[in-house]
């Protein structure tokens, strides 16, 4: 009982000289388009911080359109797992492509045949993404190694695809 006392007594004063801490999942990002940055905690301990992830869906949004649609929060754990997964953790990923609007996906469809008629770019559930100091090939590998939606790899453009839908690969 004396150690359980001991333990709620000092519990607060742990969190605050730091030796507990919530976990917490950051995101840094540089979007190629906008030269925009964004370092942002949007999630603590299992709770997802509204504030942060609203400024994760503007940094993310249709810059074409200057359109912003609520972000998949799952989408960002994965970006986190796998910049883990090539042990890389905090690294500043860059954006090659967030959400569209059905407009823009039309648009880039017009010019590309890569680009998917149903895109989950436009329900702000994929993006695309380099790692600098990650091969292309080894960025796909780690995100086809964590099992967790579908991955798309354009090594001529030098990024991957990564979503939260249906687990699938191209």
């Amino acid at each position: 009982m004396r150690n359980i006392l001991l333990a709620v007594l000092f519990l607060p004063l742990s969190f605050a000289y730091g030796t507990l801490q919530p976990s917490v999942s950051r995101l840094r990002m540089y979007n190629t388009h906008t030269h925009e940055r964004i370092d942002v905690v949007y999630r603590r301990g299992g709770a997802y911080d509204p504030a942060a992830l609203a400024k994760l869906d503007w940094f993310l949004r249709d810059w074409r359109a200057e359109k912003v649609k609520h972000y998949d929060p799952r989408l960002f754990d994965l970006l986190g797992e796998l910049t883990s997964k090539v042990k890389r953790p905090g690294a500043e990923i860059q954006i090659i492509c967030g959400y569209r609007t059905p407009a823009t996906n039309g648009l880039l469809r017009s010019r590309s045949p890569a680009v998917g008629r149903n895109s989950l770019h436009m329900k702000a559930e994929a993006i695309d993404i380099r790692l600098p100091g990650v091969s292309t090939a080894g960025l796909r590998d780690a995100a086809l190694s964590l099992h967790r939606g579908g991955v798309g790899y354009y090594a001529s453009s030098a990024f991957v695809h990564v979503d939260v839908g249906r687990v699938r690969r191209w």
